[in-house]
């Protein structure tokens, strides 16, 4: 109850991410009604095939949720609450009930929407216009159908629970320290004069360092998974090249969702590997991006733009890596149905919308996350007399940084992976 009276006062953009998490849940549990139905038509392994593809809107939906979990405002600690029963351990139940209830609204609005277009449920337009596909003349299971909607909401609230556990205090005190020496090393470069109120509270906290001749603490260090990222890509990249070269007949093997005859096992194992693989190389390349804005006597800009890349490179370098991938995948699948071959079906337009969608707004909660991760640094920095021109000037620098390197590297990733597919 608790959970749900939050929910009901939380701010309006806030219920407007748990609808987006609706949504997505319910586009990925009709997803997973229509496999049903067609398993109920074709049985063998053609179904489990479809079922298959339907792992990336699953993915894609319990990323998004985790995302919009981690931004929410309930989740924050906050002074007081630990008084009242309300710890970091409770906030994050409150959190996981609060995925799988958005989660769950959507897997029951998808059952309807289903049941609607089979024909179960008159009354209302458009009643049993996809009968046809949907094996209407066919009764459907209701344990199987509750057991696939289950999915999306038990598997989010489960990734929504981990990415949510309470962290040791260590890990806060660090990023107070670090937030500290943003604040400080950027107020050097820009030559702000501090207030007299705040010049004396900055003083009182951080003054010993300076009296005893300590160095600042050092950026985040780099992200370990640069190595194995550029691994994994260059090892999709070869697969997929091997398995398109091997195919000397016509296409088959992993029928699409909606009409489609699809590609080759290896050339969705290239897929995948070359996905995982920019998925571990965004955080490394986020990171080396902020260093090379620090690189030949940065200024004020330069200065702020790359530390903060640096502190946020692995939670905006992950979403930006799997938005690459995703961007690369759509590129190459364009390339693969441009030609005489069949075009791809509603249900697979839908699994690319619903992924590409989930993908773009993660990277937006991502980018929210971090902003709300800064807002100590952000009020420090304001209160010393830097400018807000620097802060929008910092933003900028940043966006157009990430865009300089991912942008040129996704159209590279798609031109390699379409090679291959379009001869």
């Amino acid at each position: 109850m608790l959970a749900l009276r939050l929910a009901r006062g939380a701010h309006p953009l806030v219920q407007l991410r748990r609808l987006l998490v609706a949504a997505a849940s319910a586009g990925t549990g009709f997803l997973l009604l229509c496999t049903l139905a067609y398993a109920l038509e074709h049985p063998g392994a053609g179904a489990v095939l479809r079922l298959t593809w339907c792992l990336a809107p699953i993915a894609a939906t319990v990323y998004f949720a985790v995302a919009v979990a981690r931004t929410d405002p309930g989740t924050r600690p906050r002074s007081g609450l630990s008084a009242v029963g309300l710890g970091p351990t409770r906030l994050m139940v409150l959190a996981t009930v609060s995925t799988a209830v958005a989660c769950a609204l959507g897997s029951m609005v998808a059952l309807l929407f289903f049941l609607h277009l089979r024909g179960d449920v008159s009354g209302l337009p458009f009643d049993g216009a996809a009968a046809d596909m949907l094996a209407a003349e066919r009764p459907l299971p209701l344990a199987g159908a509750l057991t696939l909607l289950a999915v999306v909401p038990l598997t989010a609230s489960a990734a929504s629970a981990f990415a949510l556990r309470p962290r040791p205090a260590k890990a806060n005190t660090k990023t107070t320290a670090k937030t500290k020496t943003t604040a400080e090393t950027t107020t050097e470069a820009t030559g702000a004069e501090p207030g007299s109120e705040s010049g004396s509270e900055s003083g009182s906290e951080s003054g010993s360092a300076p009296a005893d001749g300590a160095e600042p603490d050092a950026p985040a260090p780099p992200p370990s998974g640069l190595p194995w990222g550029v691994a994994l890509l260059a090892a999709g990249l070869a697969v997929e090249t091997y398995a398109s070269g091997s195919d000397g007949g016509p296409r088959s093997g992993v029928p699409m969702p909606g009409g489609a005859d699809g590609s080759s096992g290896g050339v969705l194992a290239g897929w995948a590997l070359t996905a995982l693989g920019l998925m571990l190389a965004g955080p490394g390349l986020t990171y080396l991006c902020g260093r090379l804005l620090q690189a030949v006597r940065p200024g004020a800009l330069r200065l702020l733009a790359g530390r903060v890349l640096q502190e946020e490179a692995r939670r905006v370098g992950r979403p930006l890596g799997v938005l690459c991938a995703v961007a690369s995948a759509a590129y190459a699948s364009i390339a693969l149905y441009a030609g005489p071959r069949p075009q791809a079906g509603p249900l697979t337009a839908l699994g690319g919308l619903l992924v590409a969608g989930c993908v773009v707004l993660t990277l937006a909660m991502a980018a929210v996350e971090a902003r709300q991760s800064r807002e100590e640094t952000t009020a420090a920095l304001l209160r010393l007399g830097a400018p807000a021109t620097v802060l929008r000037g910092s933003a900028a620098l940043r966006a157009g940084a990430l865009a300089a390197v991912f942008g040129p590297l996704t159209w590279l990733v798609a031109e390699l992976a379409a090679l291959p597919l379009a001869r």
